[in-house]
């Protein structure tokens, strides 16, 4: 079938989600392709008609779909589903709402992890990005309890034989401080589940406190508040899509971002703070060159 792609991609790029949650709704039953049910494996074009859940798809909108990307503050006990049966806040209840598609997350912080997490509502973007062949590189702050000395480190570097297969971190930065608590700046280039806790644990080392600084290039801005998101540039989207090897269109009005997130005294005053805390503009690390799903 000429100019046809596999039906799972087309939708994630018209926003629907990444590939693989696409996947499981085509396994699901809940995708048509000219009346009849979606398998694994079909293709479509622009002439095609697709349902979704019975709904008509429009192709030509969706190929035309403009590309957003987000980065949010996730705080402490937020979860990134889009719905809880327990009625917990998930990051979904604070985003911007979006017309004819949805937000995508790139990857997964747990109910305790608070920092980093990027949003787009482009699924191919997104699936790019979490795919472990992109060896995107992570970086987190974080604050153990307790001593931790030089063969703990070497062995966290060199690598540890978790549940799951050989894990390691590709960098780790010591960045101070005081008492039992102290913190370290780690990279790793994965996305499994929980990886950067037990990593930790594999050592008798307790995790107090994580937070994830930076996501390829994309760093946590020390001005962005807990709960508050801030949309990129289209210079910034279109280089994350060229790093990926992704042709997208970027170029239309943007969201208003929310006033609180430009109080200049609020963003010198959360900088201060974070700096004297936890040192969490990450100086030590330098960005390296590109950078990456269930996450801690």
């Amino acid at each position: 079938m000429e100019n046809s792609e596999k039906i799972q991609k087309v939708l994630a790029r018209a926003g629907l989600g990444s590939r693989r949650e696409l996947e499981t709704w085509i396994v699901a039953g809940r995708i048509e392709i000219n009346g009849r049910v979606a398998q694994l494996g079909d293709r479509v074009n622009i002439d095609d008609e697709i349902k979704v859940d019975k709904k008509l798809m429009n192709l030509d909108e969706s190929y035309q779909h403009p590309t957003r990307i987000i980065i949010y503050n996730k705080p402490e006990g937020e979860i990134c589903t889009r719905h809880d049966r327990l009625g917990r806040q998930t990051v979904f209840d604070r985003l911007p709402r979006l017309r004819n598609s949805r937000w995508v997350s790139v990857g997964r912080l747990d109910i305790k992890t608070e920092g980093l997490l990027i949003l787009t509502n482009n699924g191919e973007m997104a699936n790019r990005m979490m795919h472990p062949s992109s060896q995107i590189e992570r970086e987190y702050a974080v604050r153990v309890f307790g001593q931790v000395d030089s063969n703990v480190l070497n062995n966290l570097q060199q690598g540890v034989e978790l549940e799951d297969g050989l894990a390691c971190f590709e960098k780790i930065v010591d960045g101070g401080g005081k008492g039992q608590n102290h913190w370290y700046h780690v990279v790793i280039k994965e996305g499994r589940k929980h990886e950067v806790r037990r990593l930790w644990e594999s050592q008798g080392v307790k995790v107090n406190r994580l937070i994830r600084i930076r996501f390829g290039d994309i760093r946590l801005p020390l001005s962005l508040e807990r709960g508050k998101w801030l949309e990129l540039q289209d210079d910034e989207i279109n280089h994350i899509a060229e790093s990926l090897g992704l042709e997208i269109e970027s170029d239309l009005p943007k969201f208003k971002i929310r006033k609180s997130n430009y109080i200049r005294s609020k963003q010198r005053k959360r900088a201060r703070e974070l700096r004297q805390t936890y040192g969490i503009d990450g100086q030590d690390l330098q960005p390296l060159e590109i950078y990456h799903d269930q996450e801690d």
